[in-house]
This record gives structure tokens, sequence and C-alpha cells, in this order.
């Protein structure tokens, strides 16, 4: 039994895509469930915001407000999606008959998309700053919100949103799962103490809500993915696309994280992406079929988790098994 649940909880990541993408086939496969599917959809649309803010109470608890101060690291990392994106936009708006144009606007959902929420719970697991991905993860959604509705007019001048009205789209959508669990677990600090150190207690916590809600995650990716009415070419130049801009972005933070002796964390701050936000990005502000980028991008960036805990948790095994009398103390 101690094999079993060792297994699992070593595996966890891997087991929760496979239950969430196995859970939408057979929901997908068998028509006598569909009747639900509006019910479900519901569910989840509910229980998943739920979770991570929950999650995200859980990760602002542990993190002193004084530590969430901008580094030198956040602006070059800011510098990075806001100007990728920017000059993928220029090259678009000057050249708006170009073949490629989804896979572009796919590419600069994947470069602005702000980092998950659940990216401070990964961040904590591999040995990486937990304020400043926090921090990293407030400036980046702001610079969202005011970078793409400038932008995405210029790409879709149909769509008639103005700055304003894009910008509060914008906000709402992030606002309640990022500063509303920030207010609460200051408050919770400074208000109540006892109940505050009661809930730091439960390190792992965040981390088992995460992986919680990594199946739902990846049911909806496949729901989006599935449910794209993009040919296979198309599809194909989007799932590379994302995957280019996975590695690339993952590999940026930790070159530029490297120089600022905060390579895991900035490695995480620029590649987990929220791609909740990337497909409601998708199909709000650019052409719909852009939004199975975000789906892509979920499996890229989680594959990629998996195996950076994988390789965590072997090296710390392996020490383990070097220095055993470090663990008796």
């Amino acid at each position: 039994m101690s094999k079993i649940v060792k297994f699992i909880k070593d595996w966890m990541l891997p087991l929760g895509m496979a239950v969430g993408a196995s859970a939408y086939l057979i929901y997908h496969f068998i028509p006598v469930i569909h009747p639900a599917g509006p019910y479900l959809l519901k569910a989840v649309s509910i229980i998943q915001p739920l979770l991570l803010f929950f999650m995200l109470f859980l990760t602002f608890c542990r993190i002193e407000p004084r530590d969430m101060k901008p580094h030198r690291w956040h602006w070059w990392l800011l510098l990075i999606q806001a100007g990728s994106f920017i000059a993928m936009g220029t090259f678009l708006a000057l050249l708006p008959d170009f073949s490629g144009k989804i896979i572009v606007e796919a590419a600069m959902i994947c470069m602005i998309c702000p980092t998950a929420t659940a990216a401070a719970v990964v961040t904590d697991k591999l040995g990486g700053d937990i304020a400043g991905i926090i921090t990293y993860t407030v400036l980046i959604n702001i610079v969202t919100a005011i970078v793409i509705p400038i932008f995405v007019p210029l790409l879709h001048p149909s769509d008639g949103k103005t700055f304003t009205e894009a910008f509060l789209i914008i906000l709402a959508k992030v606002f309640p799962l990022l500063i509303c669990p920030c207010i609460l677990a200051w408050l919770v600090r400074y208000l109540s103490p006892k109940l505050h150190r009661k809930i730091i207690r439960f390190k792992d916590l965040p981390f088992y809500i995460w992986a919680t809600s990594l199946p739902l995650a990846i049911l909806m990716t496949t729901r989006a993915l599935l449910q794209s009415n993009c040919g296979l070419l198309i599809l194909g130049g989007i799932a590379i696309a994302s995957l280019i801009t996975c590695v690339g972005q993952f590999w940026g933070g930790k070159a530029v994280g490297g120089r600022y002796k905060h390579k895991i964390t900035a490695g995480q701050a620029l590649g987990q992406k929220n791609t909740v936000f990337a497909i409601w990005m998708g199909y709000t502000f650019m052409d719909p079929v852009t939004s199975v980028a975000g789906g892509f991008y979920s499996i890229w960036h989680n594959c990629f988790n998996s195996w950076q805990l994988y390789k965590k948790r072997k090296e710390e095994e392996n020490a383990t098994s070097e220095h055993p009398s470090e663990t008796e103390h």
C-alpha cells in the first residue's frame, strides 16, 4: 500500500493530466452523457476558480508583504513579454494579409499571457523564491491589461472595443483571482495571527490543491482542442508555435534569472502560464482559432514542470541516501 501511495505522490502531475484528458474523452465519445454537459461545465467553471483562489490565498499567507518588491530580473522579463508581443503585433499591423497571421497571433498570446497563479506552488517545490514570482505575477498582469487593449484594435478593428472597455474586461478577469486572495491573506495575517499560524503549518497544501485543479485545467484544454474547427495544418502550426514559445520562455527566464541568482524563479515566471487566460484571450480578442494555443501551451508547460519536479525529487532522494545521518537530527 505504501508503494502505491508513493507512486501516486511521485507521479501526481502526469496522472492528473491523464485523468483530465481521459475524463473529457469519455464524455466526448459517449453521447448518452452529453445532456449533462452544460451542468458539468458550470460546475467546473465554479470549482476551478475556487481552487485557484484558495491555493493563491495559502501562498500569500506565507509571504511577508515587505518581501514583495520588484527586482531587476522582473523588468527584463517584462521587456521580453511585452516587447515580443508588440513586435509581432506591429508586424501583423503592417502586413494585415500575411498568410501565417493565425500562427503569429497564437505566438503573441503565448508570449503576453501572464504567469500562472500556480507558478508559485511549483517554484516553491523547486526551491525558488515565492515572493519574487508572486510580485512578477502581479506586475505582468498589470502590463497585460495595458498592452493588450492598445494593440488588439490594430489587429481586429471590427471588434469595436475601446481601450477602457478592453482594460476593464481584462481587469475583471484577473482581479478576483489575483488581488482578492492577497487582500484576504494579509487581513488574516494582521487581524488573526493565531489563524495565520495554523494556516502556514500546511506547507504542501497549495501543491495538492494545484494537483487537484490540474485535471480540470487539462479537461478544459482537451475540450478546447477537440472543439476547434481549424484544419490539421493550422492546428499543427499553432502546436509548434506554442511549443517554441514555451521552450524559449523557460530558457529565456532561466538565462536572465541566472544572472541575478534567481534562475528557478525567473524560469517559472516567464515559462509557466495562466493558460485559462490564454484560451479566453484567444476567443475574446483574437481569431477564435488562436485560443487553441493556450491548450497546447498547457500541455507543454505541465510536461516540463512534471520533469522538473521529478528531477528535483531524485536529487533530494540521492542527497538523502548519500547523507542519511543528516535526516536523523
